[in-house]
């Protein structure tokens, strides 16, 4: 569909285009925000473009579900994708340009070159996920030198993996500002994700109490806790009360390091990954942030 006629962003799926709109975006002064997705977009990867937005002259997202990120038993096949809603939804926020490259451009036959991602990829999803965060570095650092951004923004709920872009970035001098927005949650607290689809009416539910062990923790800092066993040990009753029995980890961090703290402070980050059904969910917060006055993502819902 014309994207003069409906509204939408310019799709551009190839280098030749995209650097011709690069080149007239820059010859007109123009700064440039990126927003990197893997498309099934929602309100999240939208606070996002609305984030670039506020900032730069022109925004870019890209929409590419990344083969090399997933494992051999992963959801890679099933992973939803819905570009004409994608799109729909970008015109809405006005986005410029989306760029869809095809698997073969990004990894062209004999492909065999890596990015080794750094030290702080190497806890909590570096155990659960080996090879994540190496396809996660390969293909952002591969976008970043298609699209030479200003600003590149990314969302919060994926704490590890922003730590890891941005020490990917420092490491090896890479001419772009990491902006990390909030995470953005439903009106009961759940994180938006783009897996949430999987969810069953049952499972959603169920998958509450990632939000509510988030709180739990934010009521235990709040009244003066610091051992971290005892807030892990609650923050895990409130997932198993809720039938969440397969919990890859239930961790508090320290923010910049991930390393494992014993005794926390209000900057610790808490980091939680669980499967809800087949589905597998992340959360996090700060602590400080856990448990905030009226209007918190983590307040209980009003009526």
């Amino acid at each position: 569909m014309n994207s003069e006629v409906s509204g939408r962003p310019r799709v551009i799926d190839n280098v030749a285009a995209l650097r011709a709109w690069l080149g007239a975006c820059r010859g007109s002064g123009r700064s440039l925000g990126l927003v990197p997705t893997m498309g099934a977009l929602h309100e999240g990867h939208l606070s996002l473009v609305r984030a670039s937005r506020a900032r730069c002259d022109a925004t870019a997202v890209t929409i590419f579900v990344n083969p090399t990120q997933f494992g051999p038993h992963e959801d890679l096949t099933r992973y939803p994708r819905t570009l004409e809603a994608d799109l729909d939804a970008l015109a809405e926020v006005r986005a410029d340009v989306v760029f869809t490259p095809p698997v073969e451009l990004m990894y062209p036959a004999g492909f065999s070159t890596y990015v080794e991602p750094p030290e702080v990829a190497r806890p909590w999803e570096g155990v659960c996920r080996p090879t994540h965060f190496r396809g996660v570095a390969t293909v952002v650092l591969k976008l970043f030198q298609l699209l030479p951004a200003d600003v590149a923004f990314f969302g919060q709920k994926d704490f590890q993996q922003c730590l890891v872009v941005r020490r990917m970035v420092r490491d090896l001098n890479v001419p772009i500002e990491i902006q990390v927005c909030p995470i953005v949650r439903e009106p009961d607290g759940l994180a938006m994700s783009s897996r949430n689809r999987y969810l069953s009416p049952a499972e959603r539910q169920q998958a509450l109490a990632l939000s509510r062990g988030l709180r739990v923790a934010g009521e235990l800092v709040e009244r003066d806790q610091r051992e971290a066993a005892e807030i892990l040990a609650r923050v895990r009753g409130e997932l198993r009360a809720a039938g969440i029995e397969r919990i890859d980890y239930v961790a508090l961090a320290n923010p910049d390091t991930l390393a494992e703290v014993e005794r926390v402070a209000p900057s610790a980050v808490l980091l939680l990954a669980a499967y809800v059904g087949s589905t597998r969910l992340i959360d996090n917060c700060l602590l400080g942030e856990c448990l905030l006055g009226d209007g918190s993502p983590l307040d209980e819902p009003r009526e």
